[in-house]
């Protein structure tokens, strides 16, 4: 009777100090792996987009407002500073920033223009409406097509960019707060000065239906430099962002359910059509090592390239994601399909 008495407060302890351990293991563990802090990764990849754009001269572009209004660039540089506010409909952090920026526009906007520039990607004039229904923002709303996002080296929203009164970069960020109205003010008390600064945007050329691409490559992943247009068999190229399917899962879930949607249609079809597919990641919340990740996660075998420049994206001037762009042998575009096609195996047809 001793013996088995021993026996169970022998059992009782082992369970005891296992369950100890497993707790030590899961506190070393979560002291190994501190808390995701979206605020600093995101100012991470604003500091990112500095590099080569501070001191640089902005765009000298006319803007269209969402009420039909022009701005025009150009004619602001010289007399007040200009701030650019990238955001989106879809974007949390940008959500969370507005009753702030609203702030801002209302106490600082005779002199400095503030330009709220959605990002045209994942969006619609229709959501932006809907969304400036239920909030207030007063300040000029514009719709960017991609051409002053690539200016202005576009990586995070939302992404604060201040133009000095001589037209130049002074000023990168992501949060919001004490840091971005300090850098605010500093460049409203600038001395006007007569010699401005502006460059004009870069063209890249918009492939649509019935145009041939010509000089575009891509690189995958494992480093196979690809040139569009000149394959022995059609080429099929899938627009995507590694964020959209888990990102997307909390602002806009039947978006991100698209996302998988469509990624688990195409690795079916790369298997089965007589495609050269490939995966085509857009820049924005996106770097290199994440589009590893994700191909990692969803263990997918479509060949991944990282769009770091925007070029790819602003050359088939994709603005939703997924999109789908076939290209035939001899270099021509034969079909774009959009996010909401349902069957992408017809759809190739």
């Amino acid at each position: 009777m001793r013996a088995l008495r021993l026996s169970i407060l022998l059992v009782s302890w082992l369970l005891t100090s296992l369950a100890g351990v497993n707790a030590l293991a899961q506190e070393a563990s979560s002291a190994a792996e501190p808390a995701y802090d979206q605020d600093a990764d995101g100012e991470s990849r604003a500091k990112k987009a500095a590099n080569g754009l501070l001191g640089r001269p902005a765009p000298a572009l006319t803007l269209k407002t969402i009420d039909g209004e022009s701005i025009d660039l150009l004619s602001l540089y010289g007399r007040k500073p200009v701030y650019f506010k990238f955001w989106a409909t879809w974007c949390v952090p940008c959500r969370q920033q507005m009753p702030g920026f609203e702030d801002i526009y209302q106490k600082y906007g005779d002199d400095i223009e503030v330009i709220a520039v959605n990002t045209g990607f994942n969006d619609s004039e229709a959501a932006i409406r809907e969304y400036t229904q239920k909030i207030t923002m007063s300040m000029p709303i514009v719709v960017d097509d991609g051409t002053l996002g690539s200016q202005l080296n576009l990586q995070v929203t939302p992404m604060h960019v201040l133009v000095g009164r001589d037209g130049r970069v002074v000023y990168v960020g992501h949060i919001d707060g004490p840091r971005l109205e300090r850098a605010i003010k500093a460049v409203m008390a600038e001395v006007p000065d007569a010699t401005v600064d502006a460059s004009a945007p870069t063209q890249t050329r918009q492939l649509a239906v019935g145009d041939t691409v010509a000089n575009i490559s891509l690189t995958t992943l494992s480093g196979k430099k690809v040139a569009l247009g000149t394959s022995d068999k059609p080429q099929a190229l899938m627009f995507f962002a590694p964020w959209c399917e888990s990102y997307l899962a909390e602002s806009r879930p039947a978006m991100a359910a698209n996302c998988a949607r469509i990624r688990k249609q195409v690795e079916t079809l790369v298997k089965k059509s007589n495609y050269a597919w490939y995966g085509v990641s857009s820049n924005l919340w996106v770097r290199r090592d994440e589009v590893e990740a994700y191909r990692q996660e969803t263990n997918t075998e479509l060949p991944l390239a990282y769009d770091g420049s925007g070029e790819l994206f602003r050359a088939f001037a994709v603005r939703d994601i997924p999109t789908i762009v076939l290209i035939k042998p001899d270099g021509t575009v034969t079909k774009i399909i959009g996010p909401d096609t349902q069957n992408i195996a017809a759809a190739i047809k």
